[in-house]
């Protein structure tokens, strides 16, 4: 098995230029673009030959700019009990986490729909788990309801996808996408609660 390149020789200051490297990237994918290795490697001052060792290609540089974040849930500690209250503001959180990261959230799900089978793929599906986390409560007070496919049914509906959709072809404005997207969670839940 090959060494990687960042594994040998001036670790720390390879680790620099990678870091450097993905900054690069994810600025040019917040001003609208989807960077190659070269373009990355001009806006981060490093030359093209070097940037190739660290990112082969556009799709291992854009994997590596992805959003890393990962945490268990994003609900805050104090969020509440009711089902439908921790629903409303899971969907506020989530949507806010979609806006965010949405240069990186669109090209990854550009990619993930050009992918072939061969290529790693950039979207994690971490989603799934936040939501059921913020239906928890639902395991005590309404047991026949499956939380996972319930889970899967509102991500579908309420995912950067939905967002993408809302904003780009419906015309609507981001705050009302955000309202779209979490009377949608909502009527899900209705309806499996009923």
């Amino acid at each position: 098995m090959e060494t990687p390149y960042e594994a040998t020789g001036r670790t720390q200051q390879k680790t620099r230029t990678r870091e450097a490297l993905v900054d690069a990237t994810r600025a040019l994918l917040a001003e609208g673009s989807t960077p190659q290795v070269e373009d990355a490697a001009e806006r981060a001052g490093v030359s093209r030959t070097t940037a190739y060792r660290y990112f082969p290609n556009q799709r291992s540089l854009l994997l590596a700019a992805h959003p890393q974040i990962s945490p268990d849930t994003l609900l805050p500690a104090d969020a509440p009990r009711e089902v439908t209250a921790r629903l409303d503001a899971f969907m506020a959180a989530f949507t806010r986490y979609n806006f965010e990261w949405e240069p990186q959230l669109r090209t990854s799900l550009r990619l993930a729909l050009e992918r072939s089978g061969a290529q790693p793929a950039l979207r994690q599906g971490r989603a799934i788990g936040w939501i059921e986390h913020a239906l928890e409560p639902l395991r005590d007070s309404h047991p026949a309801v499956d939380v996972h496919v319930l889970a899967v049914a509102i991500r579908s509906a309420t995912g950067i996808e939905s967002l993408i959709w809302l904003v780009d072809i419906a015309g609507q404005s981001r705050a009302e996408a955000a309202e779209t997207v979490r009377r949608t969670a909502r009527a899900l839940l209705d309806a499996a609660v009923r």
